[in-house]
This record gives structure tokens, C-alpha cells and sequence, in this order.
């Protein structure tokens, strides 16, 4: 047992909006454990770019967004290359404004990206692992999912939805031998959180709000998502795991 508990080989992961951030670090995780990763997003010659950083890399284009084209992906790549074992739903946005201002357009495209996609992939995906009775669904949630700031309240709305949509899918879905979990990250460094990092003001709080006392690294994510992934997590299912710092921790 031990470290093989960890090992991914022989195993292919798809992880959606991977060509940057978040979603590509754990990409080169997942590799590095061993998997077979495909890449998704909607941009091809980014995804081109960041799939020639990972050895074996695939890729597979598609909106996460529109259920028709997702079903269509997935189960065409299902029957061309080979099953999906885990899937990473990492696609979202992010978009600031008080909530008496907030665009009605900006809140559908947040409900859209953030929470619709995790179904669409999810159902997708999640079809062909009930057939074969095995499967891990890996969400990607938020330390939003559990608190709130001024300016993104439509975005935590989404992220605590990603958070009741991973217990729901773990609810229906382990009695076919699905683990179904989510990752919720605190505040990394990443293209999403950009305007965050330049703002010196928002960084020194955050570094006093944080008890680690500073921003996240993307790499350090890949942990639990390898746990996640792996059989060292076989009865681990419904369970948010904050990767936070101990934010969410502490007043």
C-alpha cells in the first residue's frame, strides 16, 4: 500500500478550463501522479499551448456551458479514445460589483459558468463512470462556498451551489461507485484573482485575515487533488476540502 494508494497510472483525467491557472496546475498534478490528462476549454490555440507543457497531454475543445456540446464531446471522445476515470470541473469566472449594481447579464453568466457547466460535464461524464461502476468527480468549490465579501455575492451564490451540487452528486451517484467530492480553494494567485494581487491594500489584509498569512500558490492545490483522486480516498464522498490557509478557520 503507502504511496501507491497515490498512484494514478493507467488512469485519464479530464479537467475543464485547464489552459491557465488553477485548472492547468492541477492538469500538471494529476500528470505528474501518473494520469493521462485532457485539457478543455473553448480557446483552441491556448489549449494547444498549454497541453505541449505536459508530456501526453490531450486536448478536447468544448463549452462547458452548453449541455448539447458537452454531451457530444465527451461521449464522442468516450467512444473514439477511451474512458474518462476522473474529472475535474474547474471552468468559472469571476465578475465585482455591488450587488445593487450588479448586471443581470454578468449574474446569468456567473450561474452559467460556474454552476450550470459542473452539471453539464458532471451528468456527461458521470453516464459512461455509472456503466463501469468506478469514477471520481472532483469539483472545483470555494472558500466562498462557505463565507461572503462585498462585491461578489452572485459569485458565492454560485460556489455555494458547486458546494450542494457535490453532496447531491455524491447522494445519487455512490451507490454506482462514484466519488464525487470538491476542492475549495482560499485566495491563490491566479489570472481570476489578478486585480486582488496588484491591490496592495487588499493583499495586506488578506495577508492579516489568512493565519498562514499570505496568498496561495496554485501548486499547492495538487495534493488534494491527487488525494482525491487516488484510492487512498475509496470512501471519502460528499466532502468539501478547504485548501485555504485556515481562513475559513478563523474570526
Amino acid at each position: 500500500m503507502g504511496l501507491s494508494l497515490f498512484d494514478l497510472t493507467g488512469r485519464r483525467a479530464l479537467i475543464t478550463g485547464s489552459s491557465q491557472g488553477i485548472g492547468f496546475a492541477l492538469a500538471k498534478g494529476l500528470a505528474a501522479a501518473g494520469a493521462e490528462v485532457v485539457l478543455n476549454g473553448r480557446d483552441v490555440a491556448k489549449l494547444a499551448a498549454a497541453a505541449a507543457q505536459i508530456p501526453g497531454a490531450r486536448t478536447l475543445v468544448f463549452d462547458a456551458t452548453r449541455h448539447d456540446e458537452v454531451r457530444a464531446a465527451v461521449d464522442g471522445f468516450e467512444a473514439e479514445v477511451g474512458p474518462i476515470d476522473i474529472l475535474v470541473n474547474n471552468a468559472g469566472m469571476q465578475h465585482r460589483a455591488p450587488l445593487e449594481d450588479f448586471p443581470a447579464e454578468a449574474f446569468e453568466r456567473l450561474l452559467q459558468t460556474n454552476i450550470a457547466s459542473v452539471f453539464h460535464v458532471g451528468q456527461a461524464v458521470a453516464r459512461h463512470m455509472i456503466a463501469r461502476r468506478k469514477g471520481r468527480i472532483i469539483n472545483i468549490a470555494s472558500v466562498q462556498t462557505a463565507l461572503a465579501r462585498p462585491s461578489i455575492a452572485p459569485y458565492t451564490a454560485t460556489k455555494g451551489a458547486v458546494g450542494n451540487l457535490t453532496k447531491g452528486m455524491a447522494t445519487d451517484w455512490a451507490k454506482h461507485g462514484l466519488n464525487c467530492n470538491a476542492i475549495a480553494p482560499g485566495y491563490f494567485d491566479t489570472p481570476l484573482n489578478a486585480a486582488l494581487v496588484a491591490d496592495p491594500t487588499f493583499s495586506a489584509w488578506l495577508e492579516k485575515r489568512t493565519p498562514a498569512g499570505r496568498w496561495g500558490n496554485v501548486d499547492e492545490l495538487i495534493g488534494a487533488c491527487i488525494f482525491l483522486a487516488s484510492d487512498a480516498a475509496s470512501f471519502v464522498n460528499g466532502h468539501i476540502l478547504y485548501v485555504d490557509g485556515g481562513i475559513t478557520a478563523s474570526l
